[in-house]
């Protein structure tokens, strides 16, 4: 019951009646042309689902409600994997908001997970841009921070910043969360001048 309740709060109020025509199936006797025509209504609804849902999860993380961000990010993944398939780096945003939202409710084993997942489809696409890839080691850095890795989230944290200039530039708010995050790390390990000179940058 409290699964269902906080599925229903999340996502599934908004998207309810949007399920109903994707889980009806096509009629049998179609010609090609309708058949065609219906499969592709099908996937701009999965798609439009899929932007829902990681909307409403994303605005549950950015207010701190991380639970009600993990079923929301759920589906997004759910339909992102319907329409572009289990490998897609389509599918890297979700994981990375499960990955957040879960670390944020202190399931930091499944944030693991969902980054492995993140990292493992990032890999495998090498034409991926630097800014997912930002986005991904910033999300890794994250994870080993609170787990208390200090030298490997430094690693990720310093790839995120420098990921995030090539793309935006070295003045950019996306860079400054990066010296954010990092100044954070060696504040927690006592390096406070180090971390001082971040803050400033920031």
């Amino acid at each position: 019951v409290h699964h269902q309740k906080a599925d229903w709060v999340s996502i599934h109020e908004q998207i309810c009646q949007l399920l109903i025509p994707i889980r009806t199936s096509l009629p049998f006797l179609l010609s090609e042309k309708e058949r065609k025509h219906g499969m592709e209504q099908l996937v701009k609804r999965q798609k439009y689902i899929m932007d829902l849902a990681y909307g409403a999860a994303q605005k549950f993380v950015l207010a701190g409600k991380h639970e009600g961000a993990i079923p929301a990010a759920l589906h997004a993944l759910r339909f992102g994997t319907e329409v572009y398939g289990s490998n897609s780096v389509q599918l890297v945003p979700a994981y990375l908001l499960l990955a957040e939202a879960s670390a944020g409710v202190g399931h930091l084993l499944e944030a693991s997970k969902y980054l492995s997942q993140a990292r493992w489809i990032v890999l495998r696409s090498p034409g991926c841009s630097a800014a997912v890839r930002h986005k991904l080691h910033r999300s890794l850095g994250l994870v080993c921070a609170a787990e208390g890795n200090f030298d490997q989230a430094l690693y990720h944290l310093a790839n995120d910043i420098y990921l995030a200039t090539s793309v935006f530039g070295l003045k950019s708010v996306e860079a400054s969360g990066g010296y954010f995050h990092m100044a954070n790390v060696f504040f927690r390990q006592n390096k406070t001048d180090v971390a001082n000179s971040l803050y400033a940058e920031v």
